[in-house]
């Protein structure tokens, strides 16, 4: 059976503040609403999330002209181990059987894009029944020495090797967002004239913020859906079949809704997507 690929945005797990402070109940509910689901290898489950306050100060901390020291590498990669042991934690608690991926470790990129991820040993977990969860991090670079792989990276890379059912961004606001309303659907064609709403993130964000998704998403041929997890019972929905948010398509079946000539679009903030 293909996955289904669920990300949780840094800004719905952690507060936003220039040191890592998680949001427990909000983990807690999380891990919840994904125990409702009962990932299976029948039914397998890929999670990601960001690292919101766990890793986009500590990236803007030790960002130079010539990249980060080994130092650097090593507190950003601490930093950020330290949420994804906390949500792994709620989600065993909760009976799911989750187990951590952590990219640094298994990730190579170049200039700051992916070239190789080791996915054999998340393969073997889909089939023994393992939820893994991956999270942004930072990884070894080719041309750059190290560089910040973004979840929102990590979910398209991931979701073309194992052929994804589905993809869901739980993220801190509704979806994609223009004159107050929620924008149905974005295709490649629609993707233009809904650009110049989407903005960068209220928070400090090393990833590309809302724009950075849409753009990730639209580079491969799977329905993905950016909806508000911060809302109880949205992810259980999405996990259950609904479609919530903003559907990110190769191909169109929603509303199309015309673009005001101003206007911003709220984020998913302090992501490390």
């Amino acid at each position: 059976m293909p996955p289904t690929i669920l990300k949780i945005g840094g800004s719905v797990l952690t507060e936003k503040t220039d040191t890592p402070t998680p949001k427990p109940s909000a983990i807690e509910r999380c891990a919840a609403e994904i125990a409702s689901y009962h990932p299976s290898a029948d039914n397998p489950l890929i999670l990601i999330h960001g690292a919101g306050s766990f890793g986009h100060p500590q990236a803007k901390k030790h960002d130079s002209p010539d990249g980060f020291t080994n130092s650097g590498i090593i507190e950003i990669h601490r930093s950020v181990t330290l949420l994804n042991e906390l949500v792994v934690d709620a989600l065993i608690e909760n009976n799911v059987p989750a187990a951590p991926v952590h990219p640094f470790g298994c990730t190579v990129a170049d200039a700051a894009r992916i070239i190789e991820m080791q996915t054999a040993p998340i393969a073997l977990m889909l089939a023994r029944n393992i939820v893994p969860v991956l999270h942004g991090d930072v990884v070894m670079d080719s041309a750059l020495g190290a560089s910040i792989i973004s979840g929102d990276q990590i979910v398209p890379y991931l979701a073309t090797q194992f052929g994804a059912s589905r993809i869901g961004f739980g993220t801190a606001v509704d979806g994609v967002i223009a004159d107050g309303k929620v924008v149905p659907e974005i295709t490649p064609e629609t993707f233009e004239a809904v650009r110049s709403h989407i903005h960068g993130s209220e928070g400090t964000d090393v990833t590309g913020g809302m724009l950075g998704k849409v753009r990730e998403l639209l580079g491969i041929d799977i329905d993905s859906y950016i909806f508000s997890a911060a809302k109880p019972g949205m992810i259980a929905g999405f996990l259950s079949g609904d479609e919530p948010g903003t559907r990110i398509t190769k191909t169109g079946n929603r509303p199309v809704v015309s673009m005001p000539e101003t206007s911003q679009i709220p984020t998913d903030s302090g992501n490390m997507q």
